[in-house]
C-alpha cells in the first residue's frame, strides 16, 4: 500500500497562504478557472439532476467555488490531504469539504465527474493515482485534469512547488490509457505564455543566491497592467479550449477522459 505522502514529498502547506492571496487576481488562475468552468458546463449538460462531482486536491478552494457555481443541479465535494488548504477553502465556498487520501477515499458513492487540477505532478505514483480515481468514477464518468507541460520548462518553480515531473502530451496520453480511460480531448494550453515562461525562468534561474521558494513567490506577484493584458489574451485562447481545439504549444496540458460505460 502506498503511504500517505508527507508535505515534504508532495506539497508544502505553507504555500497555501501565498496562493490564497493572489489566486483571485492573478491572470494564470483566472484563465484556468474560466476554461475549467466552461468545460464543466459542457460535460454536465446531459447529466440528470443530482449528479456528483468531486475535486481531488482542492487546496484553497479556488477552483471548487467555480465548480459549485457551475453545477447547481449536482452535488459538488472538495477533498484534500491537507487541512491547511481546507481551512482556506471554507472561506470561499459552502461546498462540503473532506480531508482524505485519494488512495483510501472516504466515499461509497461513485462520481460522475472528478476534477484533478495541477495535482498529479506532485505525486510519486501517478499511474496509481489515475487508477484510483478511475475506481471512484461511475461508468461513463469523466475525469477533467490539468498538469504542467514540458520538462524543458523545469525550473525553481517546480522545485518550490514540490513537483515530481512535468508532462508531455504523449506521456499523459499513455498514462491515462494505461489506467483504463478513453480520452475525449487532450491539448496543450497557456500557449501565449510559453516564450515568456521559458525565458523568464532561465534568467531568474541564474540567481543562485536566491532560494527557489523566493523566486517562485516573485513569479506569483501581481503586476498591474501586464496582469490585465495576459488575462485578456488567455481568455481569448480559452475560447479555443472550450471548443476542444488542440493547441500546438503551451506551458500546461488539459485533458478530458472517460471511464467506459461498460466498465
Amino acid at each position: 500500500m502506498t503511504p500517505t505522502p508527507s508535505p515534504a514529498q508532495s506539497y508544502d502547506p505553507d504555500f497555501f497562504a501565498l496562493l490564497y492571496e493572489v489566486e483571485d487576481r492573478h491572470f494564470w488562475f483566472r484563465a484556468r478557472n474560466r476554461i475549467i468552468t466552461r468545460l464543466v458546463q459542457n460535460i454536465i449538460r446531459p447529466l440528470p439532476d443530482g449528479f456528483r462531482v468531486l475535486e481531488v486536491g482542492c487546496g484553497t478552494g479556488n477552483v471548487l467555488r467555480f465548480l459549485a457555481e457551475a453545477c447547481p443541479r449536482g452535488r459538488v465535494i472538495g477533498m484534500d490531504l491537507f487541512l491547511d488548504g481546507l481551512r482556506y477553502a471554507r472561506r470561499r465556498t459552502p461546498a462540503p469539504l473532506v480531508q482524505g487520501d485519494m488512495h483510501r477515499p472516504p466515499f461509497r458513492a461513485e462520481f460522475n465527474l472528478i476534477g484533478l487540477f495541477d495535482v498529479l505532478e506532485h505525486l510519486p505514483d501517478d499511474v496509481r493515482v489515475l487508477q484510483d480515481l478511475y475506481a471512484m468514477l461511475a461508468p461513463g464518468g469523466a475525469l477533467l485534469i490539468t498538469v504542467p507541460a514540458h520538462m524543458a520548462l523545469w525550473s525553481y518553480f517546480d522545485e518550490a512547488a514540490h513537483h515530481q515531473r512535468r508532462y508531455s502530451l504523449l506521456d499523459l496520453r499513455q498514462k491515462l490509457r494505461q489506467a483504463g480511460y478513453e480520452i475525449a480531448y487532450l491539448s496543450q494550453y497557456m500557449a501565449s505564455l510559453y516564450p515568456m515562461v521559458w525565458l523568464g525562468r532561465r534568467l531568474a534561474g541564474r540567481k543562485k543566491d536566491q532560494k527557489a521558494e523566493n523566486l517562485a513567490a516573485q513569479e506569483l506577484r501581481i503586476t498591474p497592467g501586464l496582469n490585465e493584458i495576459l488575462t485578456a489574451v488567455l481568455y481569448a485562447e480559452g475560447e479555443l479550449i472550450t471548443r476542444r481545439v488542440p493547441l500546438p504549444i503551451g506551458t500546461s496540458l488539459i485533458g478530458l477522459a472517460y471511464k467506459p460505460e461498460s466498465a
